[in-house]
């Protein structure tokens, strides 16, 4: 099977879109990367604590996931993404080998617990899937921003109206984001970028967690 990093080429490369699109989807993520809002957390700095519900109301903490061993964390914008459909997919075809090294998986997102739990399901997830209601945790982590005024419009204008997906109203998503995090909390493999197609591949996840049990 092709890697994630593969998946997602092909993806983009037949992704059917116009050359006004391809601009404004360029355009839009480098006024994010710009703006500075959503730097993300870097390597070596400590996450912070979080709780949150799964897709069935049960409360997940990383202080109770991390005194188990490392942890693998994924923010994606929502089930309505293609991009980050694949990646969680990704996740849990690595997610024995991942389990191996003592890690555990969580994915968060803004996005209404309902959502979580069809995507749970449509996928058959084995990680929790947590739903950041307010974005505190988003925040957080640095990477919560406003969807750019000429991208929201072309969302509108498909029908596509995130304020409805999102758990608290807002035309605010997380950047996508992975981290594989030590059983201190201290971030020692990360990805964060305003471009969305693009993730951190199950492999390099893989290869910081191998040298985490050295």
């Amino acid at each position: 099977m092709s890697s994630l990093t593969e998946q997602l080429a092909e993806m983009l490369a037949n992704f059917p879109d116009s050359e006004e699109g391809k601009a404004l989807r360029l355009r839009s993520i480098e006024e994010v990367r710009k703006s500075g809002q959503a730097p993300g957390l870097a390597v070596g700095e400590q996450i912070p604590e979080f709780a949150l519900p799964d897709a069935y109301g049960q409360e997940v903490s990383s202080k109770e996931l991390l005194e188990r061993g490392p942890l693998v964390i994924s923010f994606y914008r929502g089930e309505w993404c293609p991009y980050c459909n694949v990646e969680l997919r990704a996740l849990e075809l690595a997610a024995s080998e991942i389990a191996a090294y003592g890690a555990s998986i969580v994915a968060i997102s803004g996005q209404r617990p309902d959502n979580a739990i069809s995507l749970t399901e449509k996928h058959s997830l084995s990680y929790p899937v947590l739903s950041d209601i307010d974005q505190v945790v988003i925040r957080a982590f640095k990477l919560r921003y406003d969807v750019p005024a000429e991208l929201r419009a072309m969302f509108e204008a498909r029908g596509s109206d995130i304020s409805q997906r999102n758990a608290d109203g807002s035309w605010t998503l997380p950047i996508s984001a992975t981290y594989v995090v030590d059983g201190t909390g201290r971030v020692v493999a990360a990805h964060a970028d305003a471009e969305w197609r693009v993730r951190l591949d199950p492999n390099e996840i893989i290869a910081a967690l191998k040298k985490l049990s050295r």
